[in-house]
């Protein structure tokens, strides 16, 4: 499909990891002017499209932005997109434009008896920034196929269905001393030192494990940096602020009961991005079924450990799976690429759903 191909390249070739708007205004273009959709941009960038009726609604979802790309992936200011050996090469091509220009056709393309919508949101990279504002504002359809990544994950060659997948939060815990210069230890609370209760406590936390379908999945938490409060070499130091990274399973929660009854210890989470299950496993054999009919392998249901936007939409009560081109290992790299019959493969797996609703 040329035309698939010239649509992921267009799309990865504009720059959008501080800037999403130049993307967003090409795909909203492109949706007026290929579809008869109704199309909307709200206020934060996300573009929405609907077309046909029916008692259930079906959204492709994906989002344009992307990290910063390394510096071979530009040219001054520009993208670099090449196509060699059955792949594309860029910034975004997996992650996740490739499956975003997918959908995009398969909306147009698609005879369905449902509502079917196409959604790209902004600020995912940074926390699922436009999930949240579109749902806020009312976006909540029945059923989602979000386009992160799922090819290769059961085995080579095959674009499977994530059914779940962990989420991610952030903890920073702050712990309190009382300063001294260096040379009277004893006169002051070494924070650092304090700081020892809770890293014994995160080495021996239980973390949950859950199981989907008949598959294990577990959460983890680790402590990624440790800081003291910006206090002269001299000076014992009477702040200490460790940051933690904890990865979340759908349903279970880790107690930090221990952590919070500390003295002197303050306990915040931020950037939390949920985790997700699918909650209508006839949704997500029909997905399968469609994957299947899409491809010459044997794809499966699988998880996923990375968080996607899917988590967001299924907290708010849409039921999601994940299938999209991206491959463990290639989104944020450097040599981030998608395979031409991946994306192809993904196209019918989305048109091959929406018109079995």
């Amino acid at each position: 499909m040329s035309e698939l191909i010239d649509l992921v390249k267009q799309l990865v070739s504009i720059p959008s990891h501080e800037d999403e708007t130049s993307v967003g205004d090409a795909i909203e273009l492109w949706l007026n002017e290929n579809t008869d959709a109704e199309v909307t941009r709200d206020e934060v960038g996300n573009v929405i499209a609907k077309r046909g009726h029916g008692e259930t609604s079906l959204a492709l979802v994906g989002h344009h932005d992307v990290v910063a790309p390394a510096a071979e992936q530009l040219d001054e200011e520009e993208y670099v997109v090449e196509e060699r050996d059955g792949r594309i090469y860029g910034r975004g091509t997996a992650d996740m434009k490739g499956s975003v220009a997918a959908a995009m056709i398969a909306f147009r393309e698609a005879d369905s008896d449902c509502e079917l919508i196409f959604a790209s949101f902004v600020g995912e990279e940074t926390g699922g920034e436009g999930a949240q504002y579109a749902i806020e504002n009312g976006f909540n359809p029945h059923y989602a196929i979000v386009g992160e990544g799922s090819t290769n994950y059961s085995k080579s060659g095959v674009t499977d269905v994530v059914i779940a997948h962990r989420g991610r939060r952030e903890h920073e815990i702050t712990v309190q001393g009382t300063a001294a210069h260096a040379s009277e230890p004893e006169a002051g609370v070494n924070a650092i030192y304090q700081s020892q209760n809770v890293v014994d406590i995160y080495a021996n936390l239980d973390f949950p494990n859950t199981k989907i379908n008949g598959m294990s999945i577990g959460g983890s938490a680790v402590i990624t940096k440790i800081q003291d409060g910006g206090n002269p070499s001299n000076e014992i130091p009477s702040t200490c602020i460790l940051k933690a990274d904890e990865r979340t399973v759908p349903g279970v929660e880790v107690s930090y009961e221990q952590l919070t009854g500390l003295e002197n210890v303050e306990f915040s989470t931020s950037d939390e991005f949920p985790a997700m299950e699918c909650d209508d496993m006839d949704f997500a054999a029909a997905v399968l079924e469609a994957s299947k009919e899409s491809q010459d392998g044997t794809p499966e249901m699988v998880l996923k450990p990375h968080a996607t936007d899917a988590g967001w939409l299924a907290r708010a009560g849409t039921t999601c799976v994940v299938a999209g081109a991206s491959e463990p290992g290639e989104a944020h790299t450097a040599t981030e690429s998608a395979s031409v019959d991946v994306l192809e493969r993904c196209y019918r797996i989305y048109r091959n759903t929406a018109e079995s609703l």
